[in-house]
């Protein structure tokens, strides 16, 4: 797995919770990346219509509310699928032995379990949840009350 998931929803939190307009040079100092790797996250956001921008105005805007935005959402814009696929299987077990013979078809039955699992939890989690997250952690550290 890359980073494409998680510099995204790092990504989305800034756009969503800060007062000033973020910019993909803002942004990818935030994520601790280049801006160049932010425009690329940006534009397979903005093709699922998950964020907009407008020529010659500065910065990003969340069209969904964030309450409505699943990671499942999130995970399919930056992965370019509708299909969660975590697992692969190697291809050629030796069918001559019992544990080659049998293998696929039981690690392909646990493994789309998994998956569906991933799927049901992602899509029970929404980028409210993320920042909510992220300012309980906040008050915890008693910030003088800052924000996300």
């Amino acid at each position: 797995m890359d980073t494409r998931f998680s510099s995204a929803i790092h990504t989305l939190v800034l756009i969503a919770a800060s007062e000033k307009q973020m910019t993909s040079e803002d942004i990818a100092g935030s994520v601790g990346t280049n801006a160049s790797y932010i425009r690329k996250i940006l534009g397979l956001l903005k093709k699922r219509d998950i964020i907009e921008s407008h020529r010659g105005i500065c910065g990003y805007k969340l069209k969904p509310k964030a309450e409505e935005l699943t990671l499942l959402q999130i995970y399919q814009a930056v992965n370019e699928t509708e299909a969660i696929g975590l697992f692969d299987l190697h291809q050629n077990p030796d069918d001559r032995c019992i544990v080659g013979r049998h293998i696929k078809p039981v690690l392909t039955d646990m493994f789309i379990e998994m998956e569906e699992a991933v799927v049901l939890a992602l899509s029970g989690k929404t980028l409210a949840d993320c920042i909510g997250s992220i300012q309980k952690r906040l008050d915890a550290a008693d910030n003088g009350g800052a924000g996300v």
